[in-house]
């Protein structure tokens, strides 16, 4: 049942073609620029609003004719002169309009216009006020399509100062914007949500105020990003964001989780097996987790490691206690290569400590996928392993303790929530080898508490790190050679899979065919496209040392693991984002030897790409490679949630306004702790705000107690 809106928001949540001027072919179009909600096939009302201009226009500047500079739009006062008309039959040949001013002389030039229209529009000894971008020509200036032309007895319908929107194609800015002027009218008085001690400590307007500021600004400043009202509104989304995901741990913390008081008797075994003493940072992390299991509450914990700071062996020796308290664990990966390669690195140690491990991915199949199923529903398996195949109806556990997500930011909080409700009220561990920012962690896993493993196994090895223009790929080459005759095992990384004709970039198809060429060593070749079978094949022979050099696309970014592969080459490494290049660099200096991470370039470098480089040649800390990314990058990027359609923030930025972020949480703690219900006034009107930024589920869970 959906929950019910407060009726003064409806005018907000109308479909846009509500507004005076928007029929279903502009409504349908504006969907490319504005979010569509499910069940509906076009944006809403609140869309617009929440649509923001970027920059202004500044038509204020009035230089005259002779003195406007080029490109630059300006208003100029001029006397209209006379008409040329294109000659009869030249479409290709633009009309001109001349006129002048006490400094010179200009042509307003149009393309494919009407002759009647224009006559009437320029009258012959008329002044008018033109507005546009002024181009010079063999030193006569020129303006093509004035954006404004009005009377001089109108000039007060000229718009001095223009807000600049984000458009798509088939949406004219003058129609976008005349949308957003009627939109905002839409915009009802709302109770004040914020706590007064904020609004009086940040300089807050009222929401209604704050977002016509935005949409009427009068200077460059008032779209900046720190502009109060932009604040204003970005304060609104975090706290919405804070709140709901305050009120889903409520939810969850109070559904009362169960304790797992393990004996030590697997745990043991297991450490047993792995030969190595845990890192301070891994029994730290374990304690955290310990303690969790054993509180009457569920646990819902993040464990944060940069790559290879051996986050699995933490994971399983957590599974190992809850298992020894008589329940079952699962392991969830994003990618069945990555699920089969945690499967082939705990199988050996679970074995050896005496627990049954399975795995179950969508190759699966048939009579051995049944007797699976049927093993884990009567409790005969302790761990399994598998992918996203794990949501799935017939996947029925027998009693499921523990719940393990690998690469959370692949999977989304209702996945989370679907993952644990398989088990009567299981705990879950979510790992991942991204590091994410503080202020990510807030706002993707505000429901979670974090462990961090922020310390290297001994033994790993530093990877020197060395940008190479592609000019130069010829004496790349060569060193694969003698590094292949000396017995190393080398990545060599391309963005695509195979040739694209508008980029200008190596695919894996069409390195590996060159190398294979050249190398004079058997080499191997993976990318996304291949069966699994397949990939796994080639992996297997690389690992074992069949093939010595491994061409791929970013398929083995994640978790694979082959100790003795020194040499990781990227190319067009200006393509890729700094978290995966740091992902692609963690998969060398994994064992004793000296490694090394040749990072191709094509010249020249745009700013980011550059800035990006320099970053990752200074420096191998993950957790300062992801503040540096969250700067060059936006939320979204980091989280990956551009491509995969969640929600990231459409007003606030967590870079510019991670200040405000923090004031939210607080705020929205305090809020949990005194007005869980959200009954008070101010509780109302919270209300109110969750329904405005769409966290309706939220208020959902208020409603299911």
């Amino acid at each position: 049942m959906r929950p019910m809106r407060p009726p003064v928001l409806d005018p907000l949540f109308a479909p846009v073609s509500v507004i005076d001027g928007i029929g279903p072919r502009i409504a349908k179009t504006l969907g490319n620029l504005l979010p569509v909600p499910e069940a509906m096939d076009e944006p809403r009302v609140l869309g617009l609003v929440f649509h923001l201009p970027h920059s202004i226009i500044d038509r204020r500047k009035q230089p005259g004719i002779a003195f406007a500079p080029e490109g630059a739009i300006v208003t100029l006062k001029v006397r209209i002169d006379r008409h040329q008309p294109a000659p009869r039959g030249r479409g290709n040949v633009p009309y001109r309009v001349f006129a002048h001013d006490e400094t010179g002389e200009i042509g307003l030039v149009f393309f494919h216009a009407k002759a009647t229209w224009l006559e009437k529009l320029l009258p012959v000894g008329e002044t008018m006020l033109v507005s546009g971008r002024v181009e010079w020509f063999n030193g006569r200036p020129t303006m093509v399509h004035p954006d404004h032309m009005v009377s001089e007895a109108n000039a007060a319908e000229l718009p001095l100062v223009e807000p600049v929107y984000p458009l798509t194609a088939g949406v004219s800015g003058k129609v976008l914007r005349k949308a957003i002027v009627s939109a905002l009218e839409r915009v009802p008085e709302l109770p004040e949500w914020i706590d007064r001690h904020v609004v009086a400590k940040q300089g807050f307007a009222g929401f209604r105020d704050s977002l016509e500021q935005l949409h009427a600004p009068q200077d460059a400043a008032d779209v900046d990003l720190q502009a109060p009202a932009r604040r204003r509104l970005a304060y609104d989304e975090l706290l919405a964001g804070q709140l709901a995901l305050g009120l889903v741990r409520r939810k969850m913390k109070r559904s009362a989780g169960r304790v797992f008081k393990g004996n030590g008797a697997f745990s043991s075994r297991i450490r047993e097996a792995f030969g190595h003493a845990l890192t301070d940072a891994q029994e730290r992390s374990l304690d955290e987790i310990r303690n969790d299991q054993e509180k009457p509450e569920r646990m819902l914990r993040l464990l944060q490691g940069d790559v290879g700071s051996g986050k699995t062996i933490v994971a399983l020796l957590a599974m190992a206690n809850v298992i020894e308290a008589g329940a079952q664990a699962a392991m969830m990966a994003p990618t069945e290569i990555l699920a089969r390669q945690h499967f082939s690195s705990i199988s050996p140690l679970a074995k050896a400590a005496g627990l049954r491990i399975e795995i179950l991915t969508g190759r699966e199949k048939g009579k051995a996928r049944e007797e699976t199923l049927a093993a884990l529903g009567a409790g005969d398996i302790d761990i399994l392993v598998g992918t996203h195949a794990l949501f799935q109806e017939s996947v029925q556990f027998r009693d499921l303790g523990l719940a393990v997500v690998d690469e959370q930011h692949r999977f989304g909080v209702h996945q989370r929530l679907l993952l644990s409700s398989k088990g009567q009220h299981s705990d879950m561990l979510v790992m991942t080898a991204t590091p994410i920012p503080r202020t990510l962690v807030l706002t993707a896993y505000g429901d979670m508490d974090v462990s961090k493993l922020d310390t290297k196994p001994p033994g790993r090895q530093p990877v020197q790190t060395v940008t190479v223009p592609l000019a130069r790929l010829d004496q790349v080459i060569e060193r694969a050679r003698n590094a292949i005759a000396q017995g190393q095992k080398i990545y060599w990384i391309c963005p695509l899979v195979e040739e694209n004709e508008e980029l200008k970039v190596a695919s894996a198809e069409e390195r590996f065919a060159a190398l294979e060429k050249v190398i004079g060593a058997p080499i191997g070749l993976v990318h996304g496209r291949m069966k699994g079978e397949e990939k796994d094949a080639v992996m297997q022979s690389f690992k074992q040392g069949d093939i010595r050099l491994l061409v791929a696309t970013t398929v083995i970014e994640v978790g694979v693991d082959v100790p003795d592969a020194t040499i990781m080459v990227i190319e067009h490494a200006e393509r890729f984002g700094l978290a995966q290049l740091h992902q692609l660099r963690g998969r060398v200096g994994r064992g004793s030897e000296h490694s090394t991470c040749l990072l191709l370039y094509k010249d020249p470098l745009g700013e980011v790409a550059h800035a990006r480089l320099a970053i990752m040649r200074e420096t191998e800390d993950g957790f300062r490679i992801a503040e540096e990314d969250l700067k060059l990058r936006g939320e979204g990027e980091v989280l990956g949630t551009r491509q995969s359609g969640s929600a990231t923030y459409r007003l606030a930025s967590l870079a510019d306004h991670a200040d405000l972020l923090e004031v939210a949480r607080d705020d929205a703690r305090l809020i949990i702790e005194t007005d869980a219900e959200l009954q008070s006034e101010r509780g109302k009107a919270l209300r109110t705000l969750l329904y405005l930024f769409e966290r309706d589920e939220a208020i959902r869970l208020l409603r299911a107690g």
